[in-house]
């Protein structure tokens, strides 16, 4: 299963959960998971941004050897899900790319969806999209310009949401079902996972109320 994560500048929350999604598969052997990130008004050859390389750092991730790109169709087309940090985005990806709608969500809405209804494949996640009310607006704001505080509060969020969806997902994620052309899962062992341990660990057990 090939992951595209999606928001703007493509140097903060995007590659937050892109590279604690490359993170969780080496450790855990997810070996059917891989994933990239992309902008839709990205910052076009920028790094991760510093207090974001943080954040992953933190979580247990690799920030190193990153550079934002802009969204394009085809990282769409070749992506077996795409999650996006906000709504707006969700609906500027499904006009970027015909017959996308079915595997694009926001992550806390996947997340939502896969918790409510145990849903274990995207084609599960997308059949029981429109049978739940929402509660609020799933989006996952911008910390840009914020405190350090923020972006760890950001990279929580994101590492909330993201690790039981991943974790849910897993069986179906088989190398069988890759797609050719797929970026490699290649990342370096990370100094700390104390934060991020725990919570997978805990995904075992069951889901977050």
């Amino acid at each position: 299963m090939h992951i595209l994560f999606v928001c703007n500048g493509n140097v903060c929350r995007s590659v937050i959960a892109e590279r604690l999604t490359r993170s969780i598969a080496v450790e855990y052997r997810l070996t059917g998971i891989t994933a990239e990130s992309a902008g839709t008004r990205a910052l076009v050859g920028f790094p991760v941004e510093p207090r974001a390389a943080e954040a992953i750092t933190g979580l247990g991730g690799n920030p190193g050897s990153f550079r934002a790109r802009k969204l394009e169709p085809e990282h769409i087309d070749r992506a077996d899900l795409v999650l996006t940090m906000t709504e707006n985005i969700r609906d500027d990806v499904r006009e970027l790319a015909a017959g996308s709608n079915s595997r694009t969500f926001t992550l806390l809405e996947a997340h939502r969806i896969a918790r409510v209804t145990g849903a274990r494949t995207v084609a599960d996640l997308h059949r029981h999209r429109h049978n739940l009310s929402r509660v609020g607006r799933e989006n996952i704001a911008d910390p840009v310009g914020l405190s350090a505080k923020a972006y760890c509060e950001v990279g929580d969020k994101i590492a909330d949401a993201l690790v039981p969806l991943l974790v849910a997902l897993a069986p179906a994620a088989t190398p069988g079902n890759r797609h050719r052309g797929r970026p490699p899962l290649v990342v370096q062992p990370a100094a700390s996972t104390a934060r991020l341990s725990p919570l997978v660990a805990a995904q075992h057990t069951g889901w977050y109320a």
